[in-house]
């Protein structure tokens, strides 16, 4: 059963330093036709692999907030069209700061979105110019009151860590800003530099000064404190919410279940075969246009990958991976499957079984992808 829908603008008015999503710059793109493109995709899609409803839709990008109002209704008008969302599930968009004007705050809500996610990323005005954002601690601000006028409850935002040049001080001033917001969710990523950014290229010349794995590790720490200190569970290693106020969209993820991926590079998982979209957006186009979908690739899950997706996946979540769920989906014990990683981790104290479930523990939450690492068998092959 497909339960989820992932839809991808991928139009900015800028491009930051750090991003490596598949996005393009909106000035002179083709918007209207990609937005016939996407609603074309949904189409020939629920035709092949329906579904009854779904629980989750998360329109991200780029920047989907970046689409004109117009656009933005005739968008919201066509998801509403063809993906069967049933009544009080999750419909996320996420947002700049900058775009969020009552008016678009007003087409979403009526649209039936009930949820924000907000890429703030820091509260320090000189750093959101270092990493090329084009928003102010200001618009933030502005940007919640608008959200909370027009009805938004749901609001969600982003915060990074281990900048160039940031302090521990500096981002326990960020966290500070971020808890008089009065929101219900966070998420807290440290930066990652990526290959094809300008911060990429940057760091190959020596010109990059990022804090260092010591104060990134320090920075964790007091994320996780202080999130803990003002009532908001760390409910996986980058989320934190108040209770019931979890990102439903991205249980999807960790728990391995089946979701659609709609628009230019975007990434699905149905009746066990991963695909990627075509990513430049000629490209979709095209295949839409010669009436079939877009997928530019296309892997069929081994029953061995999809045990280690359980685990690697599954770990990120506080609660970890469900024994008694493993061994109904595979028929296989994971602890006997896994028995020498499982082993060697729980006496590194990485990892903890009890009551039924394998997590993390909180050193092994700082070292996740060392953890997760041990799990990736068939690749290490």
């Amino acid at each position: 059963m497909i339960n989820a829908a992932y839809l991808h603008i991928p139009f900015c008015e800028h491009i930051c330093h750090y991003c490596d999503f598949n996005k393009v710059f909106l000035k002179g793109q083709p918007v209207d036709d990609y937005l016939l493109s996407l609603e074309q995709e949904m189409i020939l899609t629920m035709r092949e692999f329906p579904t009854e409803k779904l629980e989750t839709i998360f329109v991200g990008g780029g920047t989907p907030t970046s689409l004109n109002e117009q656009q933005l209704y005739r968008f919201c008008e066509s998801i509403n069209k063809h993906l069967p969302l049933g009544k009080n599930n999750e419909f996320t968009f996420e947002a700049n700061p900058g775009d969020l004007t009552k008016e678009k705050l007003q087409i979403l809500r009526d649209a039936g979105v009930n949820r924000l996610s907000i890429g703030v990323q820091t509260f320090n005005d000189d750093l959101l110019k270092k990493i090329g954002r084009v928003h102010r601690a200001k618009d933030v601000y502005q940007s919640i009151d608008n959200a909370k006028a027009v009805g938004f409850e749901n609001i969600s935002i982003d915060l990074i860590f281990s900048l160039p040049s940031q302090t521990l001080t500096d981002f326990q001033k960020s966290l500070t800003a971020a808890f008089s917001l009065d929101i219900n969710h966070y998420s807290a990523y440290s930066l990652i530099i990526e290959p094809k950014t300008v911060f990429y290229n940057l760091m190959q010349k020596g010109k990059l000064p990022t804090p260092g794995e010591d104060i990134e590790a320090a920075m964790y720490e007091l994320l996780m404190e202080e999130m803990d200190k003002h009532g908001f569970k760390q409910y996986e290693i980058s989320n934190f919410s108040k209770p019931g106020y979890e990102s439903k969209h991205n249980l999807t993820y960790w728990l391995n279940n089946y979701y659609y991926g709609f628009g230019a590079g975007a990434h699905s998982y149905i009746n066990g075969k991963r695909r990627s979209n075509a990513g430049p957006l000629n490209k979709y186009l095209q295949h839409i246009e010669n009436g079939h979908l877009p997928v530019f690739q296309e892997h069929e899950v081994t029953i061995a990958e999809q045990m280690e997706e359980e685990m690697f996946l599954g770990l990120r979540i506080a609660n970890g991976v469900s024994i008694p769920r493993f061994i109904q989906r595979f028929n296989k014990d994971p602890l006997q499957f896994f028995e020498k990683e499982i082993t060697d981790l729980v006496g590194k104290k990485w990892l903890k079984v009890e009551n039924d479930h394998i997590y993390l523990t909180k050193t092994g939450r700082l070292l996740g992808n060392e953890v997760f690492q041990s799990f990736l068998i068939t690749s290490n092959d």
